[in-house]
């Protein structure tokens, strides 16, 4: 073989090489890992800003589920450990790193407890991204994705002094470079009947929130209302 042949076969083999890794990787639900995204800090994916939970209690949530596994394996976590597809953890957009959480299959009652330690899925409407090991238990491996219940295991809600319960949640439902457009929004939500805050936040943004529920699941079913007029709404907490 001439060195010519040699070099094309090698540059073929290492391509192909990339094609199989790229498709392990994007089986799953398109986790993103950063070693400096920690605790609540807000980050920023694909132009969209998400605003993590300060906590975990009382949080439920119902969604699509999928997994991330050989093509991620070894590479670092959100909160800086080294992803092990073979150990019982998940990526969560808004959990606060270190939660653990209970994962029911919908469709075979099939349930398991994972660590959240790290950030995603960012494809869809996936709700949380499964270690294979994980997804393995919950038999999704094949079909790649499942319907889940995701349920904290952090207890009762911690009460504060002035009897409010620990960790309001809002839906965000408009951000706005211009003030005079967040105090439009903020209005026809309060003509509708929707209690809503205004706050110029770390986006540089005034963003507009209703609210407060005392835990996501009430947050979460008027989610699913809010959806429908405004697509890109999604659940915060303080």
């Amino acid at each position: 073989m001439t060195p010519a042949l040699r070099l094309l076969r090698n540059c073929l083999l290492l391509a192909l090489c990339t094609l199989l890794l790229v498709g392990c990787g994007s089986r799953g639900g398109g986790s993103w890992r950063k070693g400096g995204v920690t605790g609540t800090k807000p980050y920023t994916v694909r132009g969209k800003t998400y605003y993590p939970l300060k906590s975990a209690h009382g949080f439920v949530e119902v969604g699509e589920a999928s997994w991330y596994g050989p093509g991620f394996h070894g590479k670092t976590t959100a909160n800086g450990e080294r992803y092990n597809q073979y150990a019982m953890t998940a990526a969560h957009k808004l959990l606060p790193l270190g939660t653990k959480v209970r994962v029911t299959h919908m469709s075979n009652g099939r349930s398991i407890i994972v660590r959240i330690n790290d950030r995603g899925p960012f494809v869809g409407d996936r709700i949380i991204d499964l270690s294979r090991a994980a997804a393995t238990q919950l038999n999704i491996i094949g079909p790649g994705t499942g319907r889940v219940r995701v349920q904290s295991l952090g207890g009762v809600p911690q009460m504060r002094n002035d009897g409010d319960i620990a960790g309001s949640y809002y839906v965000q439902v408009g951000a706005f470079a211009n003030k005079d457009n967040a105090d439009r929004l903020a209005r026809d939500l309060d003509r509708a009947g929707h209690k809503s805050r205004m706050h110029f936040g770390s986006n540089n943004m005034w963003n507009v929130q209703a609210g407060p529920w005392p835990d996501s699941f009430g947050a979460q079913k008027q989610l699913e209302i809010f959806s429908i007029l405004y697509p890109g709404a999604f659940v915060v907490g303080d």
